[in-house]
């Protein structure tokens, strides 16, 4: 015979694994005797966003969480009902409903939900967000209140899109876009603040956009610019989860997708993908098929009749 308390740690396992299929992997422990929770996703295109019901729990993410993940991403955090604690790079903070903040998925964190709590997580790619911010820096961690205007129009709009079923890739696209440029005041970190490691790191992205149409860009050109070892590059690029070759190449492609969307349709793809530095173009092809999910040619395609 099934005990209550078994039924009880088999509802918290459920939930747990719900949220792991969705949103990645997290850790998480019970806080007191009533705890219930669930999860709900919504996709739409570009669009992946989660809304969790819990009452009484933790969910973290150690080293080891953020290992065994593969996506390296943002996640903003809409306090929907009730509240909760949030903790990330030594900041802690207490949302309420309409509070928003933003969380690197390549560093460790902790939400703990006392109270009967819904949030959303609105998962942001992290080429996005940054480039948006002309890699200034992103706060993490920090609390946007709900009476801020830029609180106010983002809630709108993410809620909005949880109605919108059949938008369009390039539609869900813009509304992700337009979710991070309504954020960009809040989440923007100045010259000032970065520490000399993350300016460092600033300013090689920076060169590597820079110069990211030239073949020969490689490590040891990128070393040699902003003053590094290329063991030492390598060491900045493992710290932020990141492997430097393959940054190269996953910038190359999202500048040639940029272009695939903005241009017109008469280039041919292999001119295109050796503009952006890709001298093979069968590679090419390959590379942003396992990027975007589809072949260069389809994606033109999608944008063009849009």
């Amino acid at each position: 015979m099934t005990t209550a308390h078994a039924q009880k740690a088999d509802r918290f396992d459920e939930w747990l694994q719900g949220i792991n299929q969705v949103c990645g992997r997290f850790g998480a422990k019970v806080l007191g005797s009533d705890f219930s929770g669930s999860i709900r996703e919504h996709k739409a295109g570009a669009i992946k966003l989660s809304v969790v019901d819990v009452t009484q729990a933790k969910l973290f993410r150690t080293e080891r969480e953020v290992a065994q993940s593969d996506g390296q991403h943002f996640y903003l955090a809409l306090q929907l009902e009730g509240h909760a604690g949030m903790e990330q790079g030594g900041n802690g903070i207490a949302l309420a409903p309409g509070d928003i903040t933003l969380i690197d998925s390549t560093l460790p964190s902790n939400f703990v939900y006392s109270d009967n709590s819904r949030q959303l997580s609105l998962i942001l790619p992290r080429d996005l967000v940054e480039k948006s911010l002309r890699f200034a820096g992103v706060r993490c961690g920090q609390r946007i209140p709900a009476s801020s205007p830029v609180a106010i129009l983002a809630n709108r709009l993410i809620l909005e899109s949880t109605h919108q079923q059949y938008l369009s890739l390039p539609e869900s696209e813009a509304m992700l876009e337009a979710v991070v440029s309504l954020l960009r005041p809040a989440i923007s970190s100045s010259e000032a603040e970065l520490d000399v490691h993350e300016r460092l790191f600033r300013k090689t992205q920076r060169f590597i956009d820079e110069n990211i149409r030239a073949e020969e860009l490689s490590p040891e050109t990128i070393a040699r610019e902003v003053g590094v070892s290329v063991r030492g590059l390598y060491r900045m690029f493992s710290k932020k989860g990141l492997v430097v070759a393959q940054y190269i190449k996953n910038r190359r492609l999202d500048f040639c997708a940029e272009s695939l969307r903005n241009g017109g349709g008469e280039q041919k793809l292999s001119a295109l993908g050796y503009g952006w530095g890709f001298t093979d173009s069968s590679y090419f092809s390959t590379a942003f098929k396992a990027r975007f999910g589809v072949s260069p040619s389809e994606y033109r395609k999608r944008y063009s009749q849009s």
